[in-house]
């Protein structure tokens, strides 16, 4: 027997759920579905499943589907559960809840209630792919599912162009050689990627290359399974010394040395801290 029934108190308590492979969970999340006083899931057979795999029992619970379609009443429902003074557990299909999953609603609910939220935390797809993939875990954008329409999506790809941080996407296998080709082109066809496919299960796999490669290796097959997809930050363009300071000079004949930095600074995208030490370094220069 791997979990303890422990006493929770009257809340919502999200819960983390393996990605893949079912040993994954945690021993808090089992002690929460354990001992919760109500369940809940976005694929109520799933969770059954893995309680039954763990061995965690019902015990006369019933688990209240809670998903994208399932509407008010069953929120409501889960909310006067806590507020009867009941535990309430919530679990998505597989990782962390809200992460491209439902729960988002229900969290806000219960926070502007003023009821208690916590979480179990688990394992993230987003987070296991970052690990694997090869690419700056420094700074990571998390983007989520793109559209399905290729104009709309090549648009999306290009309001993310300079994001100064990996950029995160789950996607379908069948759209994935369509998406790649739009990454290409929006872009840039040399920008490194990284396709994640069946993260924690037996066939995991990382494909690594150039978004170009990466298009030519799917295009004509899809994988099979759940896949993640990391594209590398943009890279911006470097600024001579000679440029900064020349157009630092013509900005502060016209403009106070704020104002010229401002301007300078989003003129080629620096951080403001550098052009300001420049305008400094100038002013000694001109003393």
């Amino acid at each position: 027997m791997n979990y303890q029934k422990i006493p929770l108190s009257a809340g919502l308590y999200f819960v983390g759920v393996p990605i893949g492979t079912a040993r994954d969970i945690t021993l808090r999340a089992l002690d929460v579905l354990a001992s919760a006083d109500v369940l809940a899931a976005e694929d109520t057979r799933s969770l059954r499943h893995l309680m039954e795999i763990h061995g965690v029992p019902l015990e006369g619970r019933h688990i209240v589907a809670l998903h994208d379609h399932s509407g008010n009443a069953v929120q409501d429902k889960l909310l006067a559960a806590i507020r009867e003074g009941k535990s309430v557990a919530y679990a998505s299909e597989a990782g962390m809840p809200l992460i491209a999953d439902p729960g988002f609603e229900l969290s806000r609910a219960v926070g502007e209630a003023g009821l208690m939220l916590t979480c179990a935390p688990g394992p993230s797809a987003v987070l296991t792919a970052l690990a694997l993939g090869g690419l700056p875990t420094d700074a990571f954008f998390f983007a989520g599912f793109l559209p399905n329409a290729t104009s709309a999506r090549h648009t999306a790809l290009q309001k993310l162009k300079d994001v100064q941080g990996t950029l995160v996407f789950y996607e379908s296998p069948k759209r994935l050689g369509a998406m790649l080709k739009d990454a290409a082109s929006a872009l840039g066809p040399e920008r490194a990627g990284a396709v994640c496919r069946e993260l924690t299960k037996k066939f995991e796999e990382v494909k690594r290359g150039s978004l170009q490669e990466l298009h030519d290796f799917y295009r004509e097959k899809g994988p099979k399974g759940e896949v993640v997809v990391l594209i590398d930050r943009g890279r911006l363009q470097s600024v001579s010394e000679t440029d900064l300071t020349s157009d630092l000079s013509t900005a502060l004949l016209t403009h106070s040395m704020r104002d010229a930095v401002d301007m300078v600074a989003q003129a080629h995208n620096l951080p403001r801290r550098k052009v300001y030490q420049a305008a400094l370094e100038l002013g000694k220069g001109n003393v």
